[in-house]
């Protein structure tokens, strides 16, 4: 009975830990770096944009290779999803 219990714990563990593991990678997303997005939004929540004028001057402030990597990153299904009006607005601004 405690080898199964055992089993089972390392199993879950298992299946825990990978999860962690995938998720940790999309964690590396700019889409997901506040110091990075926060200039974009006129709350602390990130909820609201800025007007597109607003949301231009911040997108021009940054760097080239940033704003390549945020449209790369808005291409990619999953992360769109999660910021999706951002995505639009990137792309209209910006691609």
């Amino acid at each position: 009975m405690n080898i199964k219990t055992f089993a089972m714990g390392a199993i879950a563990l298992a299946m825990v830990s990978s999860a962690a593991m995938a998720g940790s990678t999309t964690g590396t997303s700019a889409l997901d770096d506040p110091a990075k997005m926060s200039p974009f939004f006129t709350d602390a929540g990130m909820k609201t944009l800025r007007s597109e004028s607003d949301f231009k001057t911040a997108w021009m402030a940054m760097k080239p290779d940033e704003r390549t990597a945020v449209l790369k990153d808005c291409g990619d299904t999953n992360l769109n999803k999660s910021h999706a009006d951002f995505c639009t607005m990137a792309k209209k601004v910006g691609g």
